[in-house]
């Protein structure tokens, strides 16, 4: 595989490098922001040799690759450090709903602090072994060595969090971890082991232990991200490099000191609270959920929710209930139930990547078998749902936790071993009925080859796509967009029209319809992926003159009005209404034929598909 290759064609469909807002990646997946979506061909993405799947969840657009998704990284961060840096206010339809804005926060934080967590989480669970064979002494300063290091991410857990979060505000990295440092000071945290009441300027101030602490941080960068674009605005040119520091620090933490750091805290402690009040009363409800609905919770990037509470509860308890002992049978489960697919399925293609990323899973990567077996299937993804929720049942009871901060599956056993000797054992037994309950309920529930279009390469049935526009045809090559000319999109005909209605080209589903109004997508009762853009860049319209009929999931019929637009209003604005009809998955077709038609009329056929 090219990985720079691959990240050159990526670069190529997400609209350029001056489009990535932000860039990041986990174990699988590179992680988008863009400055505008609508430069993003999603279709071209998930053609592409190496990528396993798209997804648009938790505020954030996400690029599956698998596990040599940082060489794909480094290929495309290697084109952006000569991009200069540009301000872009952010719209409305960036900041999104108040829950995709706060996975979003807790996602773009976290991710750049996972390997200093897994880091410190590993040598922990080495640690342990360590003690549990009798090669280290616990009262030996070799012991107290090993465990100061893999503490210190946790401990200093307010710094790290103020890096990801400074990203995610656009604030500065420094000052944001200058403001975590003050929070951490050893004046501070004798303050707080004295007990005596503090005030500032005569405010009370609240005592709060800050180490291993995550959501007062991220609040306090939150907050200063404001006090700083203040300060930039209002000091004066000449002793800006002097005030602007002096304003953000001596206001920013104050404020987290005395009203943010204390709410956070607060908090903080209420969400370990209804988690332990819920393992104390139905120890087996939160890893039965978890070991059932992960694969949800991966899919709407939610499970970004759970990290806060996983990593404050290992910062202070030394183990945590709410995310380890759930994912690990989901995790497992997910595994058992692909290798099943890998062992039944007569296709070979879908033999050899259900046979990889089922492997995979079981060591603790489950998002290649996710998106490339089990969602595209169906009903082995309820298997999976089945033997997660069957493992976590026996976690919960047995009261299994997680000992460090690591994906859970085959190569995190260390992470389970602990004080409790038994708890790697229930951590195995937990894994041998997820792996069965999921192998056994996908090869019962079986599924259907036939829906894995994309691995079987099957092409679809014959169809016709009529006009759905009066005009004159052109081929697409005299298009005057690249976009289109060069069949990046899909091949197809374009047609100059000549009224201002856009109607169905056959039977079938909308499947896209944008705010804007500029385009539409139907998929036929065939299969086939129909994309109509009216006009050249008419996005630019922002909707201005176009008259949706229809929206997305409805069901229309041939010839049915799908949009009307003001075409002599459109061409008095400038632009081209040269209209492309795209066959957007035309590479399931053997073949494609076009009428020879110069002007043709909507309802004549256009396009023959075999």
């Amino acid at each position: 595989m090219n990985y720079q290759q691959l990240g050159n064609d990526i670069i190529q469909n997400i609209g350029g490098i001056d489009n990535i807002k932000q860039l990041t990646h986990c174990a699988t997946r590179l992680r988008f922001e863009f400055y505008d979506m609508n430069k993003v061909n999603t279709k071209k993405i998930e053609s592409l040799n190496g990528v396993i799947s798209v997804v648009e969840k938790g505020g954030q657009y996400q690029i599956v690759i698998g596990n040599e998704v940082q060489s794909v990284f480094r290929a495309i961060q290697s084109q952006m450090k000569d991009i200069p840096s540009t301000s872009h206010e952010e719209s409305d339809e960036e900041k999104g709903s108040i829950v995709n804005r706060i996975i979003s926060v807790i996602s773009t934080t976290f991710t750049p602090v996972i390997p200093a967590l897994i880091g410190g989480g590993m040598i922990k669970a080495v640690l342990s072994i360590l003690v549990l064979f009798n090669l280290v002494n616990e009262a030996s300063s070799t012991y107290e060595i090993i465990n100061f290091i893999s503490d210190a991410p946790f401990y200093f857990m307010p710094v790290l969090l103020a890096y990801g979060a400074s990203q995610k505000f656009k604030t500065s990295p420094i000052m944001a971890m200058t403001m975590a440092c003050a929070l951490l000071h050893p004046t501070w945290s004798g303050l707080v082991s004295a007990g005596e009441p503090l005030t500032f300027f005569g405010a009370p101030v609240v005592l709060v232990n800050y180490a291993s602490s995550v959501i007062p941080i991220i609040l306090s960068v939150w907050i200063m991200s404001y006090v700083e674009k203040f300060a930039e605005k209002y000091s004066p040119s000449i002793i800006k490099f002097f005030l602007k520091p002096l304003l953000v620090m001596f206001i920013s933490v104050p404020i987290a000191l005395i009203i943010v750091g204390p709410l956070g805290n607060l908090l903080n402690d209420l969400v370990q609270s209804g988690a332990n009040y819920l393992n104390a009363h139905v120890s087996w409800l939160i890893p039965m959920l978890m070991g059932a609905f992960q694969p949800f919770l991966t899919l709407t990037g939610t499970a970004w929710a759970m990290t806060p509470i996983a990593t404050s509860q290992i910062s202070t308890l030394g183990y945590e209930i709410v995310n380890g002992p759930g994912m690990l049978a989901s995790n497992i489960a997910q595994g058992g139930a692909t290798l099943a697919v890998a062992l039944k399925a007569k296709d070979e293609n879908l033999k050899s990547l259900a046979s990889s990323s089922g492997f995979t899973a079981v060591m603790g990567i489950t998002e290649p078998c996710l998106y490339g077996v089990l969602l595209k299937l169906k009903r082995p993804f309820v298997a999976s749902m089945i033997g997660g929720a069957a493992g976590g049942i026996y976690a919960g009871i047995t009261g299994l936790v997680r000992y460090a901060f690591v994906s859970p599956g085959l190569t995190a056993i260390p992470a389970f071993i602990g004080k409790n000797p038994m708890n790697v054992v229930h951590a195995i037994v937990t894994i041998i009925i997820s792996f069965v309950v999921g192998f056994v309920a996908s090869w019962i529930l079986g599924f259907k080859e036939d829906d894995n279009t994309q691995e079987v390469n099957t092409t679809l049935s014959k169809d016709e796509v009529y006009a759905p526009c009066d005009g004159t045809v052109k081929p697409l090559s005299e298009v005057n967009d690249d976009v289109f000319s060069q069949e990046i999109m899909g091949k197809g005909i374009a047609i100059e029209p000549s009224t201002g209605n856009l109607y169905a080209p056959c039977d079938g589903t909308i499947t896209v319809c944008f705010p804007t109004g500029h385009a539409i997508g139907l998929k036929s009762k065939n299969g086939a992926e129909i994309l109509m853009h009216v006009g050249i860049d008419t996005v630019n319209l922002q909707g201005k003159y176009f008259t949706p009929q229809v929206k997305v999931n409805d069901d229309v019929k041939k010839g049915q009005l799908l949009l009307s637009f003001d075409l002599d209003k459109i061409k008095e604005e400038g632009y081209d209404t040269t209209t492309p009809i795209i066959i957007t998955n035309s590479k399931d077709f053997s073949s494609l034929q076009f009428e020879n038609d110069t002007t043709i009329q909507h309802g004549n056929k256009l396009i023959s598909l075999d």
